[in-house]
């Protein structure tokens, strides 16, 4: 591998094949089939999505706010299957009844902490001020809204939401990647740390430290809705699939009660890897969109850098192998820790500085340490199973997946294709064959055979 000065800062952290392959010996490598998980699902068609949303906003109650008014719309950064169109249902309805909706990023530091980089995130999830119909207003000022009562901790929001007339956060329900509570990822959190910017995100991360998320984002949540023109929510539940099964308003008067009631269905709903030990899994990709981690931790196992929160207590997996950052991270890396070795694109893709700010207002900066940069998909595979042990290519269990997100049909090695056979929930689509590489990269088997 050269590391001249005209190479890209990436080469020079990337380890080349011909090294491990050194290092290590021409390690011979497990056949892959395909499996598939077996799911039960009942999505919303797409022609009923928009439709749903505006009568999830209809049922909350807006008498109270005259028409005319403003309705400041909250949305976040993940990625939320057919977001733009339920914004959309939510706006149209919302302008038919004579208000004057308009739509606020509510998510923290993502977007490199700036007015600007927000609004470039949710364009890229296809919020944009012509496909939702209403205006977007962006930026990251915020005001004090009140202090707890205990140990007096600000709390801040979206100082563009607090001078509406009325707020109505809009967020998928889902587990949480680094705390188990009563209420996790949702319209209470979107409440605290996505309206509350990078200031509010980074009071609530730094004093999770010794106080919980569990404990601290209800109470918060509490004060902004007693503090706040807050007229409900519009909650989104979905799938194993990633598509949308559930959309309801939540009023006021029981949000954090209803929430509780949603994550639970939400964690039923919540798509796994079907096997609890696991010798080696790669990822295609990670990236904000995928997960608040880049990589989901309940889907992982995987916690070592969260904030005074155990870790699941499956799946184990001994080393993970990551290739790539999605396009729509913008370069945030956020979770790469998690990961035992990297592909030499995580290197290129990374964004030093959209990552750091994420770890440092998240107080997560040990999530960001770049793992062992390797040249190609073959030293990848080669340098993380020369460290499990000796395993015969037989016997040893091996995954592969585009990402955290997307976990129906995946790539499985021998062992764990022969445990598929007896397995109601898993079905063989493609027998085992020999792992076959271009350019470095894998070319066979492939998913879209």
């Amino acid at each position: 591998m050269s590391t001249g000065d005209n190479e890209p800062p990436a080469r020079h952290l990337s380890v080349s094949e011909e090294t491990i392959l050194e290092a290590c010996g021409d390690l011979p490598l497990p056949a892959m089939g395909i499996i598939e998980q077996v799911w039960e699902t009942d999505p919303i068609p797409p022609r009923e999505i928009s439709e749903q949303a505006g009568r999830a906003v209809s049922d909350l109650p807006l008498g109270d706010v005259p028409e005319g008014e403003t309705v400041a719309l909250g949305v976040g950064s993940r990625g939320i299957a057919n977001l733009s169109e339920i914004v959309a249902g939510v706006v149209s309805v919302l302008s038919e009844a004579g208000y004057n909706p308009f739509v606020f990023p509510a998510m923290g530091s993502h977007g490199g902490a700036t007015g600007e980089g927000q609004r470039e995130m949710l364009n890229d999830l296809g919020v944009t001020e012509s496909a939702v119909g209403c205006e977007i207003r962006s930026s990251m000022e915020v005001v004090e809204v009140g202090r707890t009562q205990d140990r007096d901790v600000p709390v801040v929001a979206d100082a563009t939401a607090v001078n509406a007339d009325a707020i109505v956060p809009i967020n998928r329900v889902k587990p949480h990647t680094d705390f188990d509570g009563p209420v996790e990822s949702g319209l209470s959190k979107m409440l605290v740390i996505g309206m509350g910017k990078q200031r509010g995100a980074k009071i609530a991360h730094e004093w999770a430290v010794d106080w919980s998320f569990r404990r601290m984002i209800p109470e918060m949540a509490g004060q902004l809705l007693d503090s706040l023109r807050i007229v409900g929510g519009v909650a989104i539940v979905e799938d194993q699939h990633d598509d949308t099964t559930l959309i309801e308003g939540v009023p006021p008067s029981g949000f954090l009660d209803r929430e509780a009631e949603l994550l639970e269905m939400a964690y039923n709903r919540m798509p796994e890897l079907p096997f609890d030990d696991l010798d080696l899994v790669v990822f295609d990709r990670q990236g904000k969109d995928i997960s608040g981690q880049g990589m989901d931790t309940n889907v992982i196992g995987r916690r070592s850098f969260a904030i005074n929160e155990p870790a699941p207590e499956r799946p184990d997996i001994k080393r993970i192998y990551t290739r790539g950052l999605t396009e729509t991270t913008h370069g945030n890396a956020m979770g790469v820790g998690s990961a035992d070795v990297v592909h030499e694109d995580v290197a290129a893709e990374l964004n030093a500085s959209t990552t750091l700010i994420n770890a440092l207002t998240a107080s997560t900066i040990r999530g960001v340490k770049l793992p062992p940069v390797v040249e190609t998909d073959r030293a990848g595979m080669v340098a993380a199973l020369s460290t499990i042990g000796v395993v015969g290519t037989d016997t040893v269990r091996v995954l592969r997946a585009p990402d955290t997100m997307h976990l129906h049909r995946l790539y499985a090695s021998t062992a764990l294709v022969e445990e598929a056979r007896d397995r109601d929930d898993l079905r063989v689509v493609k027998e085992p064959s020999s792992i076959a590489f271009t350019d470095g990269r894998f070319s066979a088997p492939s998913l879209h055979e």
